[in-house]
């Protein structure tokens, strides 16, 4: 790779085609590809299903639409990507010939020609009208611009898609969509990217197609999850820069060693392979009369904010005594993490902190007792020779679980053993897991903890980071018409991790020094979104909210907490990369298995 492609500028094509007007919707892609190459755009990306359009109600009716990649359009944007030095990703309904098969697709497409292809895995409701799942995997394409991934839309719910490319050292994620009833640029999206480390293009379409309304906002995503710029609504070219030396440098900061690949575990995502939610919940967890989930019930839980003071420990515990006595009535309070000795900056601060354990449990236990409900508290835990950034889970009867931090910090490293596993714990409100501020940056976690069938994941937290991110006002017409404006809390990582997982988090964060913002996210059954309620800054306070766990008869009616319905969708297939060892490379061997299935050049 020569100096000059270390950075490059690159393009979103936005763009609304008209069903059954493909030969009309193809010269209008051409005309905003060549507009975007002659503008000095090297990578394009077009929206999902862009020829033909998107909402097709079956393999009968698209079937005169649908070609073969190589085929007459990808030959047609080859000779643009040829005569403009650039690559392209145009996003068709293929044909497989060998089989007839239809897949929604897309191919990257070089100055020389056809290199590879990208067919959607995770289908969204429309697809199974008439495509199959794709069954290529989530390949990355070696280019003169660095290692290209693609992947389709509903992908991008899925924390997978985006890391299994990473792993394989993925630099831009190029991302075709029809994304709908939300404003974009979506947090789904700024998750992605953030997640990974790598720049994320996202070409969305906008406007009304048989009653479905699309959302605009295709983007440019620098890898730090910020909008580097974005188009709201009509035709256009979205134009953004990528860096590629920015997106090899996985470190969360410039100035910390905290990594988003390196800092993995591995060895504790046993469970991200497992094809567990085909199942009702109830059975599935409740199968031979082991480990059964807890009686659903409605659970007011709390957030709280403080800000812990290192080695105050008598003054950490009465305000935290202060902060359950103003939520009196709760089911369960979570803490910031290491809530009750503070911030630990070295060895020597920890071992003094570990000798405070056993005075630390039992007021922590009496709390609990008075207060007749549980409470998880971060602590330093002392285990035989080693200490350990823990959170314990408290009730009226005692200690009901703890939790080891898995994924440390350098500051963690510099007085903490890891932890070696994700555990759940049974009590009346539900099945708790709990993550340690650091833990939640890693999606893998959280996955872990609901497939396990956490209702609800605790999260104690001193973080100062990732940034909560605003959005302006949209033209686009949305179903939360309060959404329509300017929104300052439109991306938060937790309520995203609700999102992907079906389950209620709980993230109380440390108030300033740390950046605060805790909340309580859960899914809505309503609407499938997100709620949220936040603490607006880093000032002390707490957030209230009833999490239902009620399992009613109708598997439809079903608690989304318990019914998780976004893990029945996950394709483990595909996703045995999660639990290799830290920086697979796997670039060499997809493109041989590309290039023997699609004869590329």
């Amino acid at each position: 790779m020569t100096n000059a492609e270390i950075s490059y500028r690159v393009a979103a094509i936005q763009f609304e085609p008209a069903l059954f007007q493909k030969e009309a919707n193809i010269a209008r892609l051409v005309a905003l590809t060549t507009e975007a190459a002659r503008n000095g755009a090297r990578l394009i990306v077009h929206p999902e299903m862009a020829t033909t359009g998107y909402c097709w109600a079956s393999r009968s009716e698209i079937a005169p639409y649908v070609e073969t990649i190589p085929g007459p359009t990808t030959d047609r944007f080859g000779l643009v990507a040829a005569r403009f030095n650039c690559y392209i990703v145009a996003a068709i309904p293929e044909i497989a010939p060998e089989t007839g098969i239809y897949y929604n697709s897309a191919a990257l497409i070089g100055p020389n020609g056809l290199i590879g292809v990208y067919r959607k895995v995770h289908s969204y409701i429309s697809e199974p009208k008439w495509a199959k799942d794709g069954d290529l995997g989530f390949p990355v394409f070696e280019t003169e611009l660095g290692r290209i991934a693609i992947t389709i839309c509903m992908d991008a719910v899925f924390p997978e898609s985006g890391r299994i490319p990473a792993l394989a050292g993925a630099d831009v994620h190029c991302f075709p969509t029809n994304w709908l009833s939300e404003k974009c640029p979506a947090g789904t999206w700024m998750a992605r990217a953030l997640d990974n480390g790598c720049y994320f293009i996202a070409a969305n379409r906008y406007g009304l197609e048989r009653g479905v309304q699309f959302s605009g906002g295709s983007c440019v995503i620098d890898p730090d999850g910020a909008v580097q710029s974005s188009l709201d609504v009509g035709d256009g070219v979205v134009y953004g820069t990528v860096d590629l030396d920015h997106a090899r440098d996985k470190r969360w900061h410039p100035d910390s060693t905290d990594d988003r690949i390196a800092d993995r575990r591995p060895d504790t995502y046993g469970s991200l392979a497992l094809n567990t939610y085909r199942w009702q919940d109830r059975d599935f967890h409740g199968l031979y009369g082991i480990n059964p989930l807890p009686e659903g019930r409605k659970s007011t839980v709390v957030a709280v904010q403080f800000a812990p003071q290192a080695g105050e420990i008598e003054q950490n515990l009465a305000a935290m005594e202060r902060l359950l006595d103003a939520n009196s009535a709760a089911d369960l309070v979570v803490f910031p993490e290491l809530s009750a000795t503070g911030p630990i900056d070295d060895a020597f601060e920890a071992a003094a902190a570990g000798r405070a354990y056993p005075q630390i449990l039992t007021e922590l236990e009496s709390m609990a007792n008075r207060h007749d409900g549980f409470l998880v508290a971060g602590v330093v835990l002392p285990d035989a020779d080693r200490l350990f950034n823990a959170a314990l889970l408290v009730g009226p009867n005692g200690l009901a679980g703890i939790y080891r931090k898995v994924h440390l910090t350098g500051y963690d490293r510099r007085w903490a053993a890891a932890g070696d596993s994700l555990p759940t714990f049974n009590i009346p409100v539900g099945r708790v897991g709990i993550l340690i501020g650091y833990d939640a940056l890693f999606p893998e976690a959280a996955t872990s903890l609901a497939i396990d069938g956490a209702d609800i994941i605790a999260c104690p937290s001193l973080l100062s980071g990732p940034a909560i991110r605003s959005l302006g006002p949209t033209a686009i017409p949305l179903q939360h018409a309060s959404e329509a404006g300017f929104t300052p809390l439109h991306f938060h990582l937790w309520r995203e991790r609700a999102r992907e997982t079906n389950s209620a988090i709980v993230f109380a964060n440390g108030a300033s020094p740390s950046m605060g913002f805790s909340g309580v996210f859960a899914a809505a059954v309503e609407d499938n979104t997100a709620f949220q309620v936040v603490i607006d800054g880093a000032a002390e306070g707490s957030v209230v909210f009833t999490i239902d766990t009620t399992n009613l008869d109708t598997r439809y009616k079903t608690s989304q907490i318990r019914a998780k319905d976004v893990l029945t969708m996950r394709v483990p297939v595909w996703y045995d990369a999660l639990q290799r060892p830290n920086r697979v490379t796997m670039v060499e061997s997809t493109e041989s298995r590309l290039v023997s299935a699609h004869g590329d050049d």
